[in-house]
C-alpha cells in the first residue's frame, strides 16, 4: 500500500512540478504527517525530492527527474487522452486504473504537452447512453467485466420473457451500443450474445477458457448487428415516389438496409418526375406509420391493405382539417 503511494506522489511530482504537503494529503488522502514521511522515504531512495520555503513553496524534483514519452505529437497526446471513455470505463469498474494511467501518462509527457487532458475536457464529451435512458450500469457488469478479463468460465442466470434460463459461458468481450451494453461469448460450439441488463446473476469459475487467438469482437459484433437488422425486413411494399418523397424515405426506413434496397430497385421516372420502388420493412403495420410521414409524396401500390389503411387515413386527414367557417 505505501509502495503505491509513494509511486503516485512522485507522478503528482513530476505532472505538477511543486506541490504543498496539504496538497499532496488531499490527493493522496492521507495526513500531511504522512505525506512528510513518504517525502523523506523518497529522498532516502535517491530520489531527488527537496521542499522550496516559503509562501510559494512546497515539494518539487530537481529539474531532468522524470520518464518522458519522446517523440510523441501535441495531435498524439490529445487523442490519447480522449480515447480513454470514462463513462463505461468506471461502469466496467475500472475508474481508478484509468485515473492513475492517466495521471502516469500526464506525468511522462514533456511540459509542452501538460495542457493535452485539460484542452481535450474542454473541446470533446462523449455521453454514450441515449436519451431516455437510465445512466445506472447494469447490476452485473463489472463481474462480467473481471470474467472477460480474466478468461474465467462463469454461469450466467438471464432472463429470457417471463422465465429464467442458466448458461455455462465463456465471456469473450463486452460491446456498448447506444447506451446498452452486452457480452458476447461462447456457449457450448457457438458465440451468443446476451444484453447485460437482463442477467441476474453471475457465478464465476477458477475455471479459465482458451479464447480463438482470431477472434474480432468488432468484426463478430458488425456482423451480428448487419444481420440483426436485416433479419427485421421480412415483408416487402412497393411504393410510388415523388423526388421529395425519395430524398425523405432514407428518414421513414426501417433500417439502412431497407433504404439501400429500395433505391437499388428505384425505376425510371414517369411522365410526373415519380419513381416506383420496392422497400423492405419488418411489417405492414410498421410501414403505415412510417410511410405516414411522407404524406403526400408516397403512393402504395402494393399490398393493398397498406393502400386501403393510409387511403382511409387520408380521407381523415381531409376531414379534420376541412374548412368549418372558420370554427374549431
Amino acid at each position: 500500500m505505501r509502495a503505491s503511494r509513494l509511486i503516485s506522489l512522485l507522478l503528482l511530482l513530476q505532472a505538477r512540478e511543486v506541490m504543498t504537503a496539504a496538497e499532496l494529503a488531499r490527493e493522496l488522502e492521507v495526513s500531511e504527517r504522512t505525506v512528510y514521511r513518504d517525502v523523506l522515504a523518497l529522498s532516502a531512495a535517491g530520489v531527488p525530492v527537496y521542499a522550496d520555503r516559503g509562501r510559494a513553496g512546497g515539494y518539487r524534483l530537481l529539474g531532468g527527474y522524470r520518464t518522458r514519452l519522446t517523440g510523441m505529437t501535441r495531435d498524439e497526446a490529445e487523442a490519447l487522452f480522449l480515447s480513454g471513455l470514462p463513462g463505461p470505463a468506471g461502469d466496467m469498474g475500472l475508474a481508478d486504473a484509468v485515473a492513475a494511467a492517466e495521471l502516469k501518462v500526464l506525468a511522462a509527457l514533456p511540459p509542452s504537452l501538460r495542457d493535452a487532458p485539460a484542452r481535450t475536457g474542454q473541446r470533446f464529451h462523449l455521453d454514450v447512453p441515449g436519451w431516455y435512458r437510465q445512466t445506472a450500469p447494469p447490476p452485473w457488469l463489472a463481474e462480467l467485466a473481471g470474467a472477460v478479463w480474466r478468461d474465467r468460465v462463469i454461469t450466467l442466470h438471464y432472463r429470457r420473457g417471463d422465465r429464467e434460463v442458466t448458461r455455462r459461458v465463456c465471456p469473450y468481450g463486452l460491446v456498448l451500443k447506444n447506451g446498452i451494453w452486452y457480452v458476447v461469448g461462447r456457449v457450448g460450439e457457438d458465440l451468443r450474445t446476451y444484453r447485460v441488463d437482463r442477467v441476474t446473476a453471475v457465478d464465476p469459475h477458477e475455471e479459465t477458457f482458451d479464447r480463438e487467438p482470431g477472434f474480432d469482437l468488432a468484426g463478430y459484433w458488425q456482423a451480428q448487428a448487419e444481420s440483426f437488422l436485416r433479419s427485421m425486413l421480412r415483408a416487402e411494399v412497393t411504393l410510388r415516389l415523388s423526388p421529395a418523397g425519395l430524398r425523405r424515405l432514407r428518414h421513414a426506413a426501417d433500417s439502412p438496409f431497407g433504404y439501400e434496397e429500395a433505391v437499388a430497385a428505384v425505376s425510371g421516372p414517369d411522365g410526373q418526375g415519380w419513381v416506383t420502388t420496392r422497400l423492405p420493412v419488418e411489417s405492414v403495420e410498421v410501414a403505415y406509420h412510417q410511410l405516414l410521414g411522407l404524406g403526400p409524396e408516397v403512393e402504395v401500390l402494393d399490398p393493398p391493405e397498406l393502400r386501403a389503411w393510409l387511403a382511409d387515413a387520408a380521407t381523415r386527414f381531409a376531414t379534420l382539417y376541412a374548412d368549418r367557417g372558420g370554427q374549431r
